[in-house]
C-alpha cells in the first residue's frame, strides 16, 4: 500500500505496510537520518520526532496511526547555514559528545518550549528525564535548552 505522509511541509508517499514504524520509513524511505534506533522500545529517545508539535517515539508509532498530523524531524527544523536557535543553543554550549541522543533532545527540548518558553532548570531535567544520554553531556544539554529559551522566548 501507499502511504502519503506530511513530513517537513512537504507531502510525501512510501509504499509501507500501515503498521510499519515511522522511524524505518523516515531514514529507510525518505532518508531523513536525524532520528536514530537506539533501542527500539521508545525506552531512550534517540528516534523522537514531533507530530503536530508533540515529541513522540518514531520507533513505535505506526505510520497508519498518523493520519493528516505534521511530522517534523530535525531535518525540518533549521539548516546547516541557518540552524533553529534551538539547534544553534546546542551548538554554543557543546552540548554533543558522540551526538546519537541530541536529535530526541532537540526534538524533546522543542516540545517542551512549544508548550512552556520560559522553563526553569527543573522543568528542562523533567522534559527531558526519559531522553537517555550515554556519554553525560546532561549539565550542557541542560544549559542548551535554558539558552534557547532565554535567547529567543519561544523557539
Amino acid at each position: 500500500m501507499t502511504v502519503s505522509l506530511k513530513v517537513n511541509g512537504a507531502q510525501r508517499s512510501v509504499p509501507a505496510a500501515a503498521d510499519t514504524p515511522l522511524l524505518y520509513v523516515l531514514r529507510n524511505d525518505l532518508a531523513l537520518n536525524g532520528a536514530k534506533f537506539g533501542c527500539g522500545l521508545a525506552q531512550c529517545g534517540a528516534c523522537t520526532v514531533l507530530l503536530d508539535g508533540k515529541a513522540v517515539r518514531s520507533c513505535v508509532t505506526e505510520i497508519g496511526s498518523i493520519g493528516e498530523a505534521e511530522i517534523t524531524t530535525i531535518e525540518g527544523l533549521g539548516t546547516v547555514d541557518k540552524p533553529h536557535p534551538l539547534q544553534q543553543a546546542f551548538i554554543d554550549e557543546q552540548a554533543a559528545q558522540c551526538g546519537y541522543c541530541i536529535n530526541g533532545m532537540i526534538m524533546t527540548a522543542k516540545d517542551l518550549l512549544n508548550r512552556n518558553p520560559r522553563p526553569t532548570a527543573a522543568e528542562v531535567r523533567e522534559a527531558l528525564a526519559q531522553n537517555l544520554c550515554r556519554c553525560g553531556t546532561h549539565g550542557r544539554i541542560i544549559r542548551a535548552v535554558l539558552r534557547a529559551a532565554e535567547n529567543t522566548g519561544k523557539t
